[in-house]
C-alpha cells in the first residue's frame, strides 16, 4: 500500500490549516485544476498508447455503466434504511428550519467554490479524450517515460492541493457539531452502499472484486480515484476508476426526478462525494436549501474519506 497519498495529503492539510489567506486557497484551486488537466491528458495518452486497452474500451465502458448504477443503487438502499431508523431527514429539515440554518448561511464560500469547479465536469472528460486521440494518432512521437513523469508530478501536486482544500474547510465541521454527529450516519450509509454495489457489480460482471469495489468506493471523486487506480494497477484498471465516477455523477443528475420520489436522502446518496462541489447545486434544487446544508456536509465528509479509503480497500483485497 503506497504511502504517497498520505504524505502529500498530510502536507496539504497542514498548509490549509495554518495558511488561512483566501488567496492561498484560491491559488491552490487553480493549481489543482491545471494538475488535473495534465493528469487526465497523461492518462488519456497512456490509454491511447496501450493497444490492448483500446481493443477492450467498449467492454470497459459497459462494465463502468453497471458499476456506477450498482454503486448508486447500493447507496440509495442504505440511505433509505438510515432515514427509516437513525436519521429521518424530514424531521431534520424541520429542525434546520427552527434553527434557521441553511446552505446560504453556512456555506456561501463553498457555493462560490462550486461555481468555479463545476466546469471540471466537462474539462476532465475533454482532457482525457484529447490525450486518448493524441496517444492513438501520434503514437510514434510520444515517449511513455516522459508521460509517466508528467503523471507522477501531476498526481503529487493534485494530492497536495486536495489536502489544502480539506485543511481550509474547517467551517463545515462546526456545523456538523451544531447539527449533531448523527449526520455522520448518512455518510456511512452512502459509503457502505457504494462498497456493496461494487461487490454486486463485480459478481455480475465476473470482474476481480478489487476493480469494481475500489472504483465504486471513489463515490464520484473521479480525479483521485482514477489517478490512484492508475498508479496502483496500471492504465486499464485506472480507466475504470475515472469513468465509473464520472458516470455516477451523470446518472445521478439524469435520475434525480426518480431518486427524489424514493426518499429525501436518495439524491444526496447519488451525489456522494460530489456533493461537496459539482453535485451541490443540482441536488440542492431537489432536496431544498435547508437539506442543501446536509448535502454539503455529507459531500465534505466523503471527500475527506476517499483518499484514505481507496488504499485501505486495496489493501484488504490483497491480504
Amino acid at each position: 500500500m503506497t504511502i504517497l497519498p498520505f504524505i502529500c495529503l498530510g502536507m496539504g492539510i497542514i498548509g490549509g490549516l495554518f495558511v488561512t489567506a483566501p488567496k492561498f486557497t484560491s491559488a491552490s484551486e487553480k493549481v489543482s485544476t491545471v494538475a488535473l488537466i495534465f493528469l487526465m491528458l497523461s492518462i488519456g495518452v497512456g490509454i491511447g498508447l496501450d493497444q490492448s486497452v483500446i481493443r477492450q474500451f467498449g467492454t470497459i465502458g459497459i462494465h463502468c455503466v453497471v458499476i456506477a448504477l450498482c454503486a448508486i443503487s447500493g447507496s440509495v438502499l442504505f440511505t433509505v434504511l438510515c432515514e427509516k431508523t437513525v436519521l429521518p431527514l424530514d424531521h431534520l429539515d424541520k429542525q434546520l428550519s427552527e434553527k434557521n440554518l441553511t446552505l446560504s448561511s453556512a456555506a456561501g464560500q463553498e457555493e462560490t467554490e462550486k461555481k468555479s469547479t463545476s466546469h471540471l465536469v466537462w474539462i476532465m472528460p475533454c482532457s482525457i479524450l484529447a490525450g486518448l486521440f493524441a496517444g492513438i494518432f501520434f503514437r510514434s512521437y510520444l515517449n511513455s517515460d516522459i508521460m509517466d513523469t508528467i503523471f507522477t508530478i501531476s498526481l503529487i501536486v493534485l494530492y497536495v492541493c486536495v489536502g489544502i482544500s480539506q485543511g481550509a474547510n474547517r467551517e463545515v465541521f462546526r456545523f456538523v457539531k451544531r447539527l449533531g454527529f448523527r449526520i455522520i450516519w448518512l455518510s456511512a450509509a452512502i459509503l457502505l452502499g457504494s462498497i456493496l454495489g461494487g461487490i454486486i457489480a463485480g459478481i455480475l460482471l465476473r470482474l476481480p472484486l478489487y476493480v469494481s469495489v475500489i472504483s465504486a468506493s471513489g463515490m464520484s471523486f473521479y480525479s483521485i480515484t482514477g489517478a490512484y487506480m492508475t498508479q496502483a494497477y496500471g492504465l486499464e484498471i485506472g480507466t475504470y476508476g475515472f469513468i465509473v465516477n464520472v458516470l455516477r455523477e451523470f446518472f445521478t443528475v439524469l435520475l434525480m426526478p426518480l431518486l427524489i420520489k424514493i426518499s429525501l436522502g436518495s439524491p444526496i446518496a447519488g451525489g456522494a462525494a460530489g456533493n461537496m462541489d459539482t453535485m451541490l447545486a443540482p441536488v440542492t434544487k431537489f432536496v431544498g436549501v435547508r437539506l442543501g446544508l446536509v448535502t454539503l456536509i455529507t459531500g465534505t465528509i466523503l471527500t475527506l474519506l476517499v483518499p484514505i479509503l481507496l488504499p485501505a480497500v486495496a489493501y484488504l483485497f490483497h491480504l
